[in-house]
């Protein structure tokens, strides 16, 4: 099943451009089923059938917390399935008849504006490391980038001049972000001084670097930012997905139509960006309540 699973891979890469990190997600998923064939007797994938594929998807249910994640490894099977049958490797779809996921939405975690405020204030200091953490932090926020967009920055994709971001999502799309002046001041900072420092006489196309002059991983970014959050009193359990998120939520919150936000965070289908949609209606629940001329108003009490 191994060499199968490469090959669907290899396809989904070349023909759909779907990024490394999905691809791996895929690869995990499609591992689980080899272990749970596996379990049953059952080595080779032509021989599931649908009720083998649903009591797959019933162990998977019951083990994933997440229905995002349950909702991924179906999107992962039907697309092997479909694969093998082009291929004319199984002759009947087990995936075929199943239905789709039960529609789940989860209200995205975020950061309070004063929470982000006190995570910008207080993370950084004068070592060439504060200042990075400082200047990724701040980009983060300011633009709502994915993290491994944020860790894979290069220079040439930066234009501090005019202020903007030059951003490569998913599948290698290209969308262009602006930043704010806060962002592009502690980002200048950094690229003045911290990070000559941290390269010494090395070289790297990268914005952001360790000391040791390499690229900083997701993990390592992870990890300094929760380090980050502890020292600026937040206690609860923070992500950098938590900044992409708040980023835009607080847009939102502000007035930005969801339209716009979707074109910054990369989202290639509103239905996606619609998670936020709790943010606006409150937005628009405070906006009428304020400008409405014949809102309610309390009535004064009738005397007995």
């Amino acid at each position: 099943m191994d060499r199968l699973v490469d090959r669907y891979l290899n396809s989904l890469r070349v023909e759909s451009g779907l990024a490394v990190n999905t691809l791996e997600a895929y690869r995990r998923d499609l591992r689980k089923l080899q272990a749970y064939l596996a379990a049953t007797g059952m080595h080779d994938p032509a021989g599931a059938t649908r009720q083998t594929m649903s009591g797959f998807f019933g162990q998977v249910k019951r083990s994933s917390p997440s229905p995002a994640s349950s909702a991924r490894c179906m999107a992962a099977l039907r697309g092997f399935y479909r694969f093998l049958c082009k291929e004319r490797l199984v002759r009947e779809n087990p995936m075929m008849h199943l239905g789709p996921p039960r529609p789940w939405v989860k209200l995205p975690r975020i950061l309070t504006q004063s929470e982000v405020t006190m995570l910008l204030e207080r993370a950084g200091g004068s070592r060439p490391e504060g200042q990075r953490d400082a200047a990724m932090i701040e980009l983060l926020y300011a633009t709502g980038l994915r993290v491994s967009e944020l860790v894979n920055l290069e220079l040439s994709q930066l234009n501090l001049a005019v202020g903007y971001v030059l951003a490569f999502g998913k599948g290698a799309k290209q969308r262009v972000v602006p930043i704010g002046d806060l962002a592009r001041r502690k980002v200048a900072a950094y690229l003045e001084t911290a990070r000559s420092r941290l390269m010494k006489t090395r070289q790297s196309p990268h914005v952001f670097v360790t000391r040791r002059g390499g690229k900083l991983t997701r993990q390592g970014f992870w990890k300094l930012l929760r380090v980050r959050a502890r020292k600026a009193g937040i206690s609860k359990p923070i992500t950098p997905h938590m900044l992409r998120h708040s980023f835009a939520t607080h847009l939102l919150d502000h007035g930005a139509d969801l339209r716009s936000v979707q074109a910054m965070l990369g989202h290639a289908r509103i239905s996606t960006t619609q998670i936020y949609t709790h943010v606006e209606r409150e937005r628009l629940k405070r906006l009428h309540s304020a400008l409405f001329p014949r809102k309610q108003r309390r009535l004064p009490r009738r005397e007995a």
